[in-house]
């Protein structure tokens, strides 16, 4: 098991090679591991997640791990699976956020975020213009120093009437 994790290791790093922004990266990391034995037989048993960047699909993931996994003696399992997913920055939908946003005296700015998210879900599904926007610093999304600052999460309140306001008029 911990071959096939060098392995993988091995080929995600080749594939980021010469890749520097976080979206373009394949990221991989251990969610967890467990063992166990019954005195004739031992397991080992490993949990693993990957960010896929866009230009590697789940489907293309599965394979790759597939074909490292014929090499080792290891069975694999797959769950989830969302394909990484970019909006359109020029849309209606995104105008008017903008607007919005600097009604409200703010600086509007664009970030891409890895993981997966409602836009990953429904994105490639509803071939729609999507945002996702709120208060916050988004760099300390799921850390232990995420927070909100009630003043910000006012403001965001009144930017969203105002972009739907704009939308529906």
């Amino acid at each position: 098991l911990i071959d096939f994790w060098n392995d993988v290791r091995q080929r995600a790093d080749q594939f980021n090679q010469g890749r520097t922004r976080p979206w373009e990266l394949l990221q991989y990391g251990v969610l967890d591991v467990d063992s166990g034995g019954d005195g004739m037989h031992i397991w080992a048993e490993m949990r693993t997640g990957f960010r896929l960047p866009l230009d590697i699909s789940p489907d293309e993931m599965r394979f790759v791990l597939a074909e490292i996994a014929e090499s080792h003696d290891v069975h694999l399992t797959f769950g989830g699976g969302e394909p990484a997913y970019r909006a359109e920055k020029n849309s209606p939908l995104v105008r008017a956020f903008l607007r919005a946003i600097r009604a409200q005296n703010g600086k509007p700015g664009f970030v891409v975020k890895t993981g997966t998210s409602d836009m990953n879900v429904v994105g490639p599904v509803w071939h729609i213009p999507i945002v996702a926007y709120g208060a916050g610093d988004s760099a300390l999304d799921h850390t232990p120093h995420e927070h909100i600052v009630i003043a910000e999460w006012a403001r965001s309140v009144a930017v969203l009437a105002n972009a739907l306001d704009k939308l529906m008029t």
